[in-house]
């Protein structure tokens, strides 16, 4: 029902110009209506505006955690970019730990090449000590 509806303006009664108590008490009994009307209208519409409201709090409340949700996955993000830096940087150490490994087994090789070059020279001094000491025997000393 309209406002206009509900203040009678539209009522038979009051349009055909009749006069007298029927028509007033009947008046006042359609605007005494109508005012329960609106006034049940009013509480209506106040009940759906509180609904409402509530409605609007807990959607604000749902965006908060929202928010908060997606903070703690760019915490997470900002973890595993840590973990990733961290793994990028052991890589590059093991990879320095291969060469090191590398170079050291390159020397250990160069250390086997010159102890079997150095036990070669040993064996061909004492077969040259041997030939000597072959050719000094040929020569006695007396003693005087």
């Amino acid at each position: 029902m309209t406002f206009a509806e509900a203040s009678g303006l539209f009522r038979p009664g009051f349009r055909s110009g009749d006069g007298g108590r029927d028509c007033g008490r009947s008046q006042r009994r359609a605007d005494a209506q109508a005012a329960k009307e609106i006034k049940g209208l009013i509480g209506t519409s106040v009940d759906k505006v509180e609904a409402d409201s509530r409605l609007v709090g807990d959607a604000g409340s749902t965006m908060s955690d929202i928010v908060a949700s997606v903070r703690r996955v760019s915490d997470v993000s900002d973890v595993i970019a840590e973990i990733s830096r961290a793994a990028s940087e052991q890589t590059e150490g093991l990879g320095q730990i291969n060469t090191a490994i590398g170079q050291l087994d390159t020397m250990t090789q160069q250390n086997a090449s010159l102890v079997e070059q150095s036990a070669a020279a040993a064996e061909s001094m004492r077969e040259q000590l041997v030939r000597l000491a072959e050719a000094v025997s040929a020569f006695r000393l007396h003693a005087a």
